[in-house]
C-alpha cells in the first residue's frame, strides 16, 4: 500500500497557493506573469529628515507592489545621505491608464526612529536587490 502524499485539505490549500510560483535561479520564488516595468523615481526634500518620493510603474499586481517600490527608493536615499534608517510616514497610489502612481514620505534617520514602520536601510536595499525592485 501507497502512502498518500496529501492527506488533508491544509495540505492541498498550501500546495495550491504556491501554484503561482516558480524558482528563479533557484534562489527566490516569484510570482508567474509578474512583469513590472519600473519607469521612474522623483524625490523631494520636504524637511531635513522628511523627504516626498513619487514612483512610477507598470505590472503592478496590487497597491503593494508601488508601495514596495517607494520604499525601496526610501532606503537607497536614506543610505545615500548618510542614513542608516528610514520610517515609513505615508502611502498613495493611484491607477490611471495602466501606469501605476506612488506618492510616499518617509524620514530618514542616522539612529533607528520611533514607531512601527521602521526600516534598516542596509536590509531593505538588498532585499530590493534580491526581489529585482531598483532603488535611486
Amino acid at each position: 500500500m501507497q502512502p498518500a502524499l496529501f492527506t488533508t485539505g491544509l495540505s492541498l490549500a498550501l500546495l495550491g497557493g504556491l501554484s503561482g510560483c516558480e524558482l528563479v535561479d533557484g534562489t527566490a520564488a516569484r510570482s508567474v506573469g509578474f512583469e513590472p516595468g519600473y519607469l521612474s523615481i522623483e524625490t523631494r526634500l520636504l524637511d531635513d529628515d522628511l523627504v516626498n518620493f513619487m514612483v512610477e510603474m507598470t505590472g503592478a499586481r496590487t497597491k503593494a507592489d508601488v508601495a514596495d517600490y517607494a520604499k525601496c527608493a526610501a532606503a537607497q536615499y536614506a543610505l545615500i545621505r548618510g542614513y542608516g534608517f528610514a520610517r515609513h510616514v505615508r502611502t498613495k497610489v493611484e491607477e490611471n491608464d495602466g501606469i501605476w502612481r506612488g506618492d510616499a514620505v518617509y524620514t530618514v534617520s542616522a539612529s533607528l526612529p520611533r514607531g512601527f514602520l521602521t526600516l534598516d536601510a542596509e536590509v531593505v536595499v538588498e532585499n530590493c536587490k534580491d526581489d529585482g525592485i531598483p532603488t535611486i
